[in-house]
């Protein structure tokens, strides 16, 4: 049996009370960072053989089914706001189309054709790295998927919670986060999740830096998209530039970005 579906170590769940859920949930939770500690290797490798190809024009997309492919989508979201990136840059593609982010479609993992079909609507690049996301390593929608598209060239990798899975064995570059038995068995939104999280987060991010769309520590080319972070792009060129935080402002909305904010600034100061 698979540690994903193996029973949970504690029982009678329903007797517990709150202090007693909450304090065993929290203990579970605490030896996911530990999982992915061991599994930083493989991070490292994949992440490494992702950048190159992102340089040269390709994309990164992630693919799920449940959980999982919500997962995946919620990390491609938030790469445009954070790093000024594309929309189409790096894509999460989840088994049953977008209604399956908020409601279940019944047998739509189950289809070892689709994931592909899903990845050829947004065109192809040789440089493109499909990443498949399932706790269990099973899932027929994501294994199909990354064998089409290793049999189509691109590079391949996963993030899966079982050892050995056949969804490991389909790709060239796994990264294995094996957690063990989750607080309510075969709950895999929860440890499972939480280890898919951590290792989207580190992947994306990782990219990201890479690719120059961090200078420093700052998010210089996030996109402006309400006053709290117009207020966080004026912080942050006042912090490079010494100027008042009116001018600082002044100088944001001009250039619409951190990054060029303060590459003006610094023209005009050599000038």
């Amino acid at each position: 049996m698979s540690s994903t579906e193996s029973p949970s170590f504690y029982d009678h769940l329903e007797n517990m009370s709150v202090r007693e859920l909450l304090t065993n949930m929290n203990k579970e939770d605490q030896t996911v960072p530990l999982a992915i500690l061991k599994a930083l290797p493989q991070l490292e490798a994949l992440i490494e053989a992702v950048v190159p190809r992102m340089e040269q024009g390709g994309r990164l997309f992630y693919i799920g089914a449940g959980t999982s492919g919500r997962l995946g989508i919620l990390d491609a979201s938030e790469c445009p706001p954070t790093y000024g990136v594309p929309h189409d840059l790096v894509i999460g593609i989840i088994a049953g189309g977008d209604l399956a982010i908020r409601k279940a479609v019944e047998n739509a993992e189950d289809d070892s054709g689709q994931a592909w079909k899903d990845i050829q609507q947004y065109g192809f690049h040789p440089q493109d790295t499909v990443i498949g996301i399932a706790a269990s390593g099973t899932t027929p929608y994501v294994i199909g998927g990354v064998q089409e598209a290793g049999n189509s060239g691109l590079l391949t990798g996963c993030i899966t919670c079982n050892q050995g899975s056949p969804l490991a064995q389909a790709v060239s570059l796994p990264v294995e986060v094996v957690v063990g038995p989750e607080f309510v068995t075969g709950s895999t939104r929860m440890k499972s999740g939480t280890a898919q999280k951590l290792a989207l987060n580190m992947i994306s991010t990782s990219i990201m830096i890479k690719l120059g769309k961090v200078k420093g520590n700052k998010m210089v080319d996030m996109q402006l998209s309400n006053k709290k972070l117009v207020q966080r792009g004026t912080r942050m060129i006042m912090e490079a530039t010494g100027l008042e935080e009116q001018k600082a402002g002044e100088m944001l909305a001009q250039y619409g970005s951190v990054r060029n904010a303060v590459a003006a600034f610094e023209k005009t100061k050599n000038d």
